[in-house]
């Protein structure tokens, strides 16, 4: 049965309501094109609302934006998590006003070639079993939901808690405890520099923590990134897109200094209630924290044979090389450093949207349409 929905015109349909999913939207309006936008939440604002209670942008707010609508507030100042999901909310509210459809509660399930369009185009799946068509899509979910958990080596019988940074809120439930952060990025140095107010916490990590200035003379290290072209250096230059430094103003690394969070190279296992060092001492921990990213969540392209078997999309800059019409938002590294991020997500839909327009335009002057 064919659901009313699937009647309706859409050129393309954006899945995910986050920062990529909307600037995907408006730039899809700019360039004079219907879209529709699926938020699988209760509101289009994306992981922001689960994110950690003290996290801070690394980048001030005047290069925090999407498309068509300033940060408000200090431009200098590096916003709270509570301030962007606040900025997401207002943007989605102005979104519809402009001609943008945004349905939240709409969860996709599946995404499938429909032969529209002159053999090509895609019906849309809900877990409602509400279908929607379109000419095209732009997959814009994210990672959030696909938490990357490495398998550690004694896991199975280690009786103390193994946690991924995507479920830590706070330090308060920890207070008290050993704990083990496994990870050398921003996240990870965050995240164990506020927990060692109240607990013991050693950085577990593979190499040596690299740090990078926020203010460089002066400036926020983002002011350079424009300057010097780095935060627009394609991604196909780069043959492994190397992890970030930790940008700091000098207090983690005081941090480390002091003793305050201990960085040893990662443990060669676990054991029971413990971890096993390198060295081949035993130590009794709490819990392990791995802050150790992401992959993208992309589980409703499975039957579309358009990611690859790791899961990770098959796409040139974001343009699927497997359907004409389908589209990658928020990828890191997708073009460039700052792709899968508000100051870098723009320029990458703005890249995205002009090519599928163009793509979408060739095929319906293959349709006839």
């Amino acid at each position: 049965m064919t659901s009313p929905d699937a009647l309706r015109t859409h050129d393309v349909v954006v899945i995910g309501g986050g920062q990529s999913g909307l600037a995907a939207a408006r730039i899809l309006l700019d360039a004079g094109l219907n879209p529709v936008v699926l938020e699988a939440g209760e509101q289009a604002a994306g992981s922001w609302p689960r994110y950690y209670d003290s996290l801070t942008l690394f980048s001030p707010a005047r290069n925090s934006c999407l498309p068509g609508m300033a940060f408000p507030g200090d431009p200098d100042r590096y916003p709270h998590r509570d301030e962007v999901v606040t900025y997401l909310a207002r943007y989605a509210r102005d979104l519809p006003r402009l001609g943008v459809e945004i349905r939240t509660g709409a969860h996709v399930v599946a995404v499938e070639a429909s032969g529209q369009a002159g053999g090509e185009g895609f019906t849309v799946r809900l877990a409602d079993g509400t279908t929607l068509t379109a000419p095209g899509v732009i997959a814009a979910t994210g990672s959030f939901d696909n938490p990357h958990l490495p398998l550690l080596q004694g896991q199975a019988d280690f009786t103390g808690q193994i946690m991924h940074a995507a479920a830590y809120k706070s330090p308060e439930p920890h207070a008290g405890k050993r704990i083990i952060v496994v990870g050398a990025g921003n996240s990870a140095v965050q995240i164990a520099y506020e927990l060692a107010e109240t607990a013991t916490v050693t950085l577990a990590t593979r190499a040596p923590i690299r740090f990078l200035d926020q203010r460089p003379l002066g400036k926020d290290v983002h002011f350079w990134f424009k300057v010097t072209g780095f935060d627009r250096l394609p991604a196909r230059l780069v043959a492994t897109p190397p992890t970030g430094p930790v940008l700091d103003e000098g207090i983690y690394r005081r941090a480390l200094r002091d003793g305050r969070v201990d960085r040893r190279p990662m443990f060669a296992h676990l054991d029971g209630d413990a971890v096993v060092w390198a060295d081949g001492s035993r130590e009794h921990v709490d819990v392990v924290l791995l802050a150790t990213g992401y992959r993208p969540h992309l589980d409703y392209l499975d039957g579309l044979g358009a990611l690859d078997d790791s899961g990770y999309p098959r796409h040139d800059r974001g343009l699927s090389t497997t359907h004409p019409g389908l589209g990658f938002l928020g990828l890191e590294w997708q073009r460039n450093p700052a792709s899968n991020s508000l100051r870098g997500v723009g320029r990458d839909a703005r890249y995205l949207v002009g090519k599928l327009k163009s793509r979408l335009g060739a095929r319906r002057l293959r349709a006839g349409v």
